[in-house]
C-alpha cells in the first residue's frame, strides 16, 4: 500500500473514521470504574510513602553474599526490635546492598538494629551499617512543596487555555488532568508502589505530557470547526471535534509509543540493572503508567467532554438538527439506491445524543420539512418527466 493510501493518511483526510465521540458514554463509564477504583485503593490502602516523607532510619550494608534467607531472617530480627520493617536489595558499583527502612528510632533501638543487620548479614561489625535519619518535618516541607507546585500549575494551565482557546476547553482540560492524576495516584496505592520525591517529580511530568497531547488535539478541534455554521459545510461541531480526533490519532499513538521506550528502558535499568529500587525506578513508573492514561485521557475524555459542552450552546444545537436533516436526506437517498443501513452512519452525529436526534426530527416534522421515512412508507421520488401527462412535447 502506498503512502498516500496508507491508513494514517486515510484517518487525516476522513476516508475511515472510528466513532470516538458518539460512543462517549462507553469511555465515561471505563473512567468512572477505573477512577472508583482508585479513590477506594487510596482511601483503603493509602499511599506508601518512602521515609524522605514520613520520617525515620535507613539501614544501609553491602553484603555481595546475601540471598533470600538473608532477608528473610532481618526482617524478623529487626521486626522483633521495631513494628514493620522494609527490608530491600538493591545493586550498584560497590555491589550487592541490603537496605532497611523504620520508622524514627531511640537511640538504643540504632544500636540493636544495627547489631542485628550485622550479625545476619555476615558482617559481624555494626560499624559496617550505614545509617542515615530522615526528620519527619523534612518530608512535610517536600509534601507541601510538591502540592504547591500543583495548584500553580494547575492555574497555569486553566489560564493558558482560557486564554488562548476558550473556558470550556479549559476545563475538559483540568477535568482530564485531574483523571489522569487520580487513576495514576490509585495504581500505586493499589500495588503497592513506593511514593518518592522521584515520583512527585514523575506525576508533574506526566500532567505537563497529558496537557500536550490534550492541547494537539484540542488545535485540531479549533481548526476544523472555525467554519461552522457556513453555507459550506453542514457538519455539527460533534463531528467536526471526531474528525480531529481521528485526524490526531496516530500523531498521538507514535508519540506516546516513542516516549514509553526510553521510559521501558529506565524501569528496565531501575529493576533489573539497580536490583529494583532507587530513583530510576520511582521516575518510571510515574512516567509509564502516567503516559499510558494521559494518551487515553485526551483521546477518549477531554474530546468527548468538550463536545459535550459545546453541544449545549443553542447555536451549536441549531447546527446539529441542520447536520442530522442532511444526513437523513442522505440516508434516504442512499436507502434508495439499495446503500446498506451502517455504510449511512456519519460518525459522531448518530450515536452522539439519541435525545438530540429525536428532538431534531421533530423539529423538522413539525416545520413542515420533509422527514425521510421507512421503505413501506418513502415518498415518491419527484420526478417531472415520469409524472407527466402524455402529450406534445414542447
Amino acid at each position: 500500500m502506498s503512502a498516500h493510501n496508507s491508513w494514517g493518511n486515510r484517518l487525516y483526510r476522513g476516508e475511515v473514521s472510528y466513532d470516538f465521540i458518539g460512543k462517549q458514554k462507553r469511555w465515561y463509564g471505563l473512567s468512572g470504574a477505573l477512577l472508583l477504583i482508585s479513590i477506594v485503593s487510596l482511601l483503603t490502602l493509602g499511599l506508601n510513602f518512602t521515609l524522605d516523607f514520613r520520617g525515620g532510619s535507613q539501614f544501609d550494608i553491602v553484603a555481595p553474599n546475601s540471598n533470600s534467607q538473608t532477608v528473610s531472617k532481618i526482617q524478623d530480627g529487626v521486626g522483633a526490635i521495631v513494628k514493620d520493617p522494609t527490608v530491600q536489595t538493591s545493586t550498584d558499583s560497590a555491589g550487592k546492598h541490603i537496605i532497611v527502612k523504620t520508622t524514627p528510632l531511640s537511640s538504643d533501638q540504632l544500636a540493636q538494629v544495627r547489631q542485628v543487620i550485622a550479625t545476619d548479614s555476615g558482617a559481624k561489625d555494626p560499624n559496617a551499617v550505614g545509617v542515615t535519619l530522615v526528620s519527619g518535618s523534612w518530608g512535610h516541607e517536600i509534601t507541601q512543596k510538591a502540592i504547591e507546585g500543583l495548584i500553580i500549575f494547575v492555574a497555569l494551565v486553566m489560564l493558558y487555555l482560557a486564554v488562548f482557546y476558550e473556558w470550556k476547553m479549559a476545563l475538559s482540560g483540568i477535568i482530564a488532568l485531574i483523571h489522569d492524576l487520580v487513576i495514576t495516584a490509585g495504581i500505586y496505592a493499589l500495588i503497592g508502589f513506593e511514593v518518592s520525591p522521584a515520583t512527585v517529580i514523575g506525576f508533574l511530568t506526566i500532567l505537563g505530557y497529558s496537557l500536550y497531547d490534550t492541547v494537539v488535539v484540542f488545535d485540531k478541534v479549533r481548526e476544523n470547526t472555525k467554519g461552522l455554521g457556513s453555507a459550506k459545510t453542514d457538519q455539527s461541531y460533534t463531528q467536526a471535534a471526531n474528525l480531529a480526533v481521528n485526524q490526531t490519532l496516530i500523531r498521538s499513538l507514535n508519540t506516546s509509543l516513542i516516549a514509553l521506550i526510553p521510559v521501558a528502558s529506565l524501569l528496565f535499568a531501575g529493576t533489573v540493572v539497580s536490583g529494583g529500587a532507587g530513583v530510576l525506578q520511582d521516575l518510571a513508573l510515574a512516567l509509564l503508567v502516567g503516559i499510558a492514561v494521559g494518551t487515553y485521557s485526551s483521546i477518549f475524555i477531554a474530546t468527548p467532554l468538550l463536545a459535550d459542552l459545546k453541544e449545549r450552546e443553542p447555536e451549536m444545537r441549531t447546527l446539529k438538527r441542520k447536520a442530522l436533516g442532511a444526513q437523513n436526506k442522505a440516508a434516504a437517498r442512499a436507502e434508495r439506491s439499495g446503500v446498506p443501513t451502517q455504510d449511512r452512519l456519519a460518525p459522531g452525529l448518530a450515536g452522539a445524543g439519541g435525545e438530540g436526534d429525536l428532538e431534531a426530527a421533530g423539529a423538522a416534522e413539525s416545520s413542515g420539512r420533509e422527514v425521510p421515512r421507512g421503505p413501506r412508507n418513502q415518498p415518491v421520488r419527484g420526478d417531472r418527466g415520469r409524472n407527466r401527462p402524455s402529450g406534445k412535447r414542447r
